[in-house]
């Protein structure tokens, strides 16, 4: 039994009754006169603490019912919904009061704690709740804990119904979701624009001339046997090859909104992936730091993102220095073909990115080498805050030469004809994909 706002409410009111006989039945001062008035206090809060363990025992006939729908895959670095399913008893009376606390794991951040309402008898709810993990991994999520006001509205009545389950949390698959429905849009839309266009090498169909195609695509002999223009539908080339390069290393296990950078890595990667899948690409990934940790060769087909999908989630960054050397070379062994070979990783200044300059260069001119990097706001915003405070300045003068150190790095890796994303962490899964896209529009490849 847990005691209610009204068994409180009651109490109070039969201490001030005891006090108020106290001092009207006489001097409150002669031990009858107090003793008895002790003693009515006593009793009436004896029956209502008595009423209140009959109201909380009353409720055990009539209990909700409550289960947990079953836990989904959960998305790292996202509200995740959890549904729980209440139905009150068919012989309940009056209005259900209760309320409901999960015990989801607790490196989850829960929102709300718990949840509270009322059902009608024989009447269902769903309540949902989120969670938001910050890491990958397997987790266990505990039972059900209940409170039902009795009828009396003097005590809640509190068990506990059995529901431990397992839990996975997966590199962001909502966002995959968004994006796999994004795609669709874009398959109906922008691809008859790009189609109008002309944008492609492969050609598909002819189709008549209309206002705004590009003159040097018609198709003069179709034309005059038809009598009637009509020019060629391009596409861009398909089966193209796409290698992602995941860093794991040092840099990567630094923290940038509640994720590690290789989380932020791991969520743009299958992204690229969907995408690339998606235009009928063929994917494959390498996660190195010294040595290369994980090797998936390219395929095509939807199925080959569970793979890498499958591949990515049980990894964890390394306080290691990559060898980015090493995996390119490996890379280009594995892929004689010609390539789009995308880096992700995050650099520091000149000296430290030496080998990753050294690394991207010696894949032109067989492969197009694309370096991806994670930028951090925080950084940014440090460069531009107003600093009252010699200490702020200096703090503020370190950031802006880390931003200047970064900038030359890049223009080195575009001087070396090698495409550049420097992109925050929160917005790199979106523009690497639009410049994926710009790259098979462009045929860059």
């Amino acid at each position: 039994m847990v005691p209610a706002k009204r068994l409180y409410q009651l109490l109070l009111v039969g201490t001030v009754g005891g006090l108020a006989i106290a001092l009207l039945g006489g001097n409150p001062t002669q031990p009858a006169g107090l003793g008895r008035a002790i003693a009515l206090t006593l009793a009436y809060d004896a029956a209502v603490l008595a009423l209140a363990l009959v109201d909380a025992a009353r409720v055990r006939s009539h209990r909700i019912h409550a289960v947990r729908q079953t836990i989904p895959k959960l998305s790292i670095g996202r509200e995740n919904p959890i549904t729980l399913t209440l139905t009150a008893a068919e012989q309940a009376t009056t209005l259900a009061q209760f309320q409901v606390r999960d015990a989801a794991p607790a490196e989850f951040a829960t929102t709300p704690l718990q949840l509270q309402g009322a059902i009608a008898p024989s009447s269902s709810a769903e309540l949902t709740y989120t969670v938001h993990p910050s890491r990958r991994g397997a987790y266990r999520w505990g039972d059900l804990y209940l409170r039902q006001l009795g009828a009396w509205g003097l005590a809640w009545h509190e068990w506990r119904i059995p529901q431990a389950a397992p839990a996975l949390v997966y590199p962001d698959l909502i966002g995959l979701k968004e994006l796999s429905a994004k795609l669709m849009l874009q398959a109906s839309g922008n691809v008859r624009q790009a189609r109008r266009m002309g944008m492609g090498t492969e050609f598909t169909e002819l189709r008549d001339y209309s206002t705004g195609d590009d003159p040097r695509l018609i198709d003069w002999k179709a034309t005059a046997r038809r009598n009637q223009v009509l020019v060629r539908v391009l596409e861009p080339e398909q089966e193209q090859t796409l290698i992602i390069l995941l860093d794991r290393g040092r840099l990567m296990t630094a923290q940038v909104h509640g994720l590690a950078r290789f989380d932020w890595g791991i969520n743009a990667a299958l992204s690229l992936a969907l995408a690339a899948l998606n235009r009928g690409d063929r994917v494959g990934l390498g996660v190195f730091d010294r040595e290369m940790a994980a090797w998936v060769p390219p395929e095509r087909g939807q199925p080959h993102l569970t793979k890498l999908l499958n591949t990515l989630t049980p990894l964890e960054p390394v306080m290691q220095e990559p060898d980015y050397v090493g995996a390119v070379t490996t890379a280009a062994l594995q892929q004689a073909r010609r390539a789009l070979i995308v880096m992700l990783t995050d650099l520091v200044d000149e000296t430290a990115s030496s080998e990753l300059l050294l690394a991207l260069g010696r894949l032109k001119p067989r492969h197009l080498p694309f370096c991806v990097l994670l930028r951090d706001a925080a950084l940014d915003r440090r460069a531009q805050e107003f600093v009252p405070q010699v200490a702020q300045a200096y703090r503020q003068a370190v950031a802006l030469d880390l931003l200047a150190q970064r900038q030359l790095v890049l223009a080195k890796l575009r001087q070396r004809g090698v495409l550049v994303l420097d992109a925050p962490a929160q917005q790199l899964s979106n523009q690497l994909v639009e410049r994926y896209l710009q790259v098979k529009a462009r045929n860059l490849l």
